[in-house]
């Protein structure tokens, strides 16, 4: 992998972490309604899921859902499901914040759950990076030094992207003094997940 192939990656990964998505905005929901420390676990899980994502892609399950209509159907209907559920939950949340009492609110597993959760709910990542990955690999050079590049690039753009939604809009919590806005922000948000779920029951393995 020449210098010239590794910056055109860098290019094309950059722009297409900074485009807003599930993960970002579960990221920036959970900074506003929990504050920053538990919206960097959920960071923290969504990097975990791009790392098996990732791995899966290079062990062959993109080619299995790319080759297989049930497959692809079953889990793009399991992951529609939990972004769907995720979305009903966060509309209907109580609209308060818990950044000043961390230990009533729920475990930090459960946010690094929940980001894990929505990092691995398109199976259509898995057939991204099955397809993206080899246009930036040399066949003639040995393929896990190349793979281990691109992957920890990735994570690193993902982790920083994230890292600076969470804090900039856990900049903006001093400002919601009610619980108007945040019942707002919630309920947006909320029915953003549900779209997106929606929308991805909608996506096909040609699309």
């Amino acid at each position: 992998m020449t210098l010239s192939t590794y910056l055109l990656y860098v290019a094309a990964v950059a722009l297409l972490i900074v485009t807003p998505g599930p993960t970002m905005l579960m990221c920036m929901t959970n900074s506003v309604n929990h504050g920053p420390r538990r919206a960097m676990t959920s960071v923290a899980g969504a990097v975990t899921a791009v790392l098996g994502v990732m791995l899966l892609s290079a062990m062959g399950l993109g080619a299995l859902l790319a080759a297989s209509e049930t497959a692809f159907t079953a889990v793009k209907v399991v992951g529609a499901a939990y972004l769907i559920w995720l979305g009903i939950k966060t509309f209907r949340s109580r609209a308060v914040l818990d950044v000043k009492a961390p230990a009533q609110g729920p475990s930090g597993r459960s946010f690094y759950l929940q980001g894990f959760l929505v990092g691995a709910s398109n199976p259509k990542a898995v057939l991204f990076f099955a397809a993206f990955f080899p246009q930036f690999l040399n066949p003639a050079a040995p393929i896990a030094p190349q793979f281990a590049v691109l992957a920890l690039t990735f994570m690193a753009f993902e982790f920083t992207v994230l890292t600076l939604c969470a804090l900039g809009v856990a900049r903006l919590t001093p400002l919601l003094h009610s619980a108007t806005p945040v019942r707002w922000i919630n309920r947006i948000c909320g029915g953003l997940f549900t779209l997106l779920g929606g929308l991805l029951l909608l996506t096909r393995r040609s699309a």
